[in-house]
């Protein structure tokens, strides 16, 4: 199995113009949107983190975490955001490793608890989420899974 390395963007501030532009090429967000959260995050305005799977010094993996998602349960906060790993890196526990590494993260900051959005079922279970509701996402004409992790 491979060494990856996983961190958060503190731990490599470098990154910030790497991941934006990842992040922007998968989910067509605004890179400026990334950057303001990554900065601010970097600026200790915000415990609300950014974090990354590397293979050597390319990006396989990440997800950020955000007051809301985009959708219309503003009082279910912070979320986690822009979940993805790369295909070929799928099915290795990347991304659960990841989320492992944001809820232990934000707990000892004391956030608790997450929620993420998702169309996806039976993956965040693995994982100690549990499905919530359904939430209405901004210009999305159907609902969406909410999932807690507490």
């Amino acid at each position: 199995m491979k060494n990856y390395r996983y961190m958060t963007l503190r731990e490599e501030p470098s990154l910030k113009e790497q991941a934006a532009t990842w992040f922007h090429d998968r989910w067509h967000v605004p890179m400026e949107a990334y950057i303001a959260c990554m900065n601010a995050y970097l600026n200790h305005e915000t415990e609300y983190g950014w974090y990354i799977c590397l293979d050597e010094d390319k990006i396989i993996a990440g997800m950020g975490v955000i007051e809301n998602d985009f959708h219309d349960r503003k009082d279910l906060a912070p979320n986690i955001c822009a979940v993805y790993t790369e295909l070929q890196y799928r099915c290795q526990g990347i991304a659960g490793r990841l989320l492992n590494m944001v809820v232990d993260d934000m707990r000892k900051k004391g956030i608790s608890p997450i929620y993420l959005v998702t169309d996806h079922t039976h993956f965040y279970e693995r994982y100690g989420w549990e499905f919530l509701c359904l939430v209405q996402g901004d210009h999305e004409p159907n609902m969406t899974r909410m999932y807690i992790h507490r």
